[in-house]
């Protein structure tokens, strides 16, 4: 049975950002042959019931009943006999004899019911397939589709990127996007590589420097020279290893389908038995005949499989209420298993937004905390750099009003702005380039405050008024609240800390890993190096899952036993390879959701030994002595009532908040 009931909600958590993959639908969800059959199917079977409510002829609801058991059924009917050509039997096949069973001896309603749920189920799996496929090719739109290319004599030349080659060099204006990987032979520019690495602020890159197809320039311009064929930049290999890792994933299974296929023969045979060998005594047909009919519906594993499915259902769910919308019964279930996590840094463990963390007025410069910074965001006001829009940000919170307007603004790739304020030279920018060659206890002072807020991992630049050193800004990507409470309880879930695994530099990923409880980081990874790491786990033997929420994430989420998105600022890319996303970003829902997880799988077990214990009885019973058939599927169908209104328990927000008890503590 098709089990994997995905929820295609992911769409719904997207936002449109610079720089994000937008995944298009590349055919209407109706373009799927098996949405279209469970459609007809549902609405063929809701077409019956009302019918047969209604009090209409028999005759007509049955026979809508019947085009729903064709239009729902016949994909998996076909799929069971091309397995039982290959000698195998899947449970598929003994569900659409259970519901063809179920109309020969009347029960048509329970059914049509049963073939509704088949065919929902496939639907929404190859409806999730399809999303997820759509958003790993769209991901190659980040690389532009033409590039300038500069030949010997300065004519610049508009091509495809595929078509460039390596040593061709080529142009790469303000605003645009690099066409290629390469290193930079002539300019310098800020470049927003966080579609590759997940640094939250824009690189400086310069002669010599490697850049990255796919990323976005900013204010300069760069001449780079091409390294790798467009086959083989990073973009195009984080979209390979996203396609290997879900190619080459273990299957999933619930629980029970690990067991359906000995499960599916037995019942086979065993009906077959029960059929044939009083037939071979001379027991009368009909009554031998009713006999096997209602063994094959007591020990069909409807009641076991609903035994499955509502708590983890009703976990998924639940969950959902809360911000965590996982996509399978299968991850509800898996999300349980891990004992293992690795988490990303830029805009998982931290919000991903730059924020001012320290003003610091030089002692000579006469000027305070807000004249320091009154004058650096009046400079930076006109500046799209995240940086300056920190600065900007910072002064308005404080309820600062700008120190003037900003004359003769420069904005100067890698060294930081100038401008004129109320007829003073302001410049704020890196502290290496403004004051290089600069002497005095001032420009001293300034190196050593910058040396300082740059050793504990922030970004440090240098505020200079009419040439002279007045202070030191530093900016930092803030901690999310409860990072360090989340990073805590998966502790105590898993047995061991999670591993920080970053593209950012070493110092920045040492000092949040020292803030939240992380000992074991690992820093400056590409993609596919975040892969390696959880291969490297995974080869210890370890169930990993891993949190991120970018592009370069993407290929580690497929890769992990389990992936969790952050919704609020994922790339898409990484929202639908994920098998979990947490909408509102609240890291604490992840041990919450982990510890409901494993309140379904138990409450699974017993679901299991009730209807163990029904079908037990009831096959017992039809073999031993005389089980009346309506009696039969009473008992069938009551242990599936049962079982179900124990998984709705899951349902309740106590069970939440029961599982979120751990994770506050």
């Amino acid at each position: 049975m098709t089990t994997e009931l995905r929820a295609p909600v992911v769409g719904a958590v997207r936002g449109a950002a610079p720089g994000r993959v937008v995944a298009s639908w590349r055919s209407g969800m109706w373009s799927l042959p098996e949405m279209r059959w469970a459609g007809v199917a549902t609405a063929l079977f809701a077409a019956g019931g009302v019918t047969q409510v209604a009090g209409a002829p028999p005759w007509l609801w049955w026979g809508l009943y019947l085009a729903c058991y064709a239009a729902g059924g016949w994909e998996p009917g076909v799929a069971g006999l091309k397995a039982l050509r290959e000698r195998t039997l899947d449970v598929d096949l003994l569900m659409v004899v259970a519901a063809i069973g179920a109309a020969a001896i009347g029960q048509v309603f329970d059914g049509a019911l049963l073939i509704v749920i088949f065919a929902v189920s496939g639907a929404l799996e190859a409806l999730a397939t399809k999303r997820t496929a759509d958003s790993v090719r769209g991901l190659l739109d980040l690389a532009p589709p033409t590039a300038t290319r500069l030949h010997a004599d300065g004519r610049e030349e508009r091509v495809d990127t595929t078509d460039l080659e390596i040593g061709d060099v080529i142009l790469i204006r303000p605003g645009e996007r690099v066409g290629a990987d390469g290193r930079v032979v002539h300019g310098s520019s800020d470049v927003d590589q966080a579609t590759i690495t997940g640094e939250p602020l824009p690189a400086v890159r310069q002669a010599g420097d490697e850049v990255f197809a796919g990323t976005l320039n900013g204010t300069g311009a760069l001449r780079v020279r091409v390294e790798r064929e467009a086959a083989d930049t990073v973009i195009a290999r984080i979209v390979a290893m996203v396609e290997e890792a879900s190619a080459t994933k273990a299957p999933t299974q619930l629980f029970i389908e690990k067991i359906e296929q000995r499960y599916s023969v037995g019942v086979v045979i065993a009906t077959l038995a029960v059929f044939a060998v009083p037939l071979a005594f001379g027991a009368d047909l009909t009554e031998t005949l009713l006999r096997a009919m209602t063994f094959m519906i007591v020990a069909s594993p409807c009641a076991v499989v609903l035994a499955t499915m509502p708590p983890l259902l009703s976990a998924m769910a639940n969950a959902g209420r809360h911000g965590v919308l996982v996509k399978s019964a299968v991850v509800m279930e898996r999300l349980g298993q891990v004992d293992a996590v690795a988490l990303d840094k830029t805009g998982t463990l931290t919000e991903g937004t730059p924020r001012l963390t320290d003003v610091r007025p030089l002692a000579g410069s006469g000027l305070d905390a807000d004249e320091l910074l009154g004058l650096a965001a009046a400079a930076e006001h006109p500046s799209e750099h995240p940086l300056a829009r920190a600065v900007v940000e910072a002064a308005r919170t404080r309820g600062l009003a700008p120190a003037g307007s900003a004359d003769d603004f420069v904005s100067t790739p890698g060294q930081g702005v100038t401008a004129f304020v109320r007829g003073r030279a302001v410049a704020v920018g890196n502290p290496a380039r403004l004051l290089a060659g600069a002497s005095g206890h001032e420009a001293a002072e300034a190196t050593a405050v910058a040396a300082e807020l740059e050793t504990e991992g922030r970004t440090a630049v240098v505020v200079t008024v009419d040439g002279r050193a007045a202070g030191v800004l530093a900016v930092a990507d803030r901690q999310r609240p409860d990072a360090a409470g989340a990073v805590a309880a998966l502790t105590r879930l898993t047995g061991a800390a999670p591993v920080l695994i970053t593209g950012d530099n070493p110092r920045a990923a040492a000092r949040l890993a020292d803030q939240v409880g992380i000992a074991d980081v690992r820093a400056g990874l590409l993609p596919q190096d975040k892969v390696a790491t959880v291969r490297e786990l995974e080869g210890a033997g370890r169930r990993v899952l891993v949190v991120g929420d970018g592009v370069n994430d993407a290929p580690a989420l497929a890769a992990a036993h389990t992936g969790i998105a952050m919704g609020r600022a994922g790339s898409d890319l990484a929202l639908e390879t994920a098998d979990a996303v947490i909408v509102r970003d609240e890291l604490a829902a992840i041990p919450t959701a982990i510890t409901l997880s494993r309140h379904a799988r138990r409450l699974v077990v017993q679901n299991l030994a009730i209807a163990a214990t029904f079908i037990s009885v009831l096959v017992v019973w039809d073999l031993v002595g005389h089980l009346p058939l309506p009696l039969g599927v009473a008992g069938h169908e009551g242990s599936t009532v049962i079982v179900g209104l124990n998984g709705l328990r899951l349902l309740r927000e106590a069970a939440w908040r029961r599982a979120g008890a751990p994770a506050v503590r």
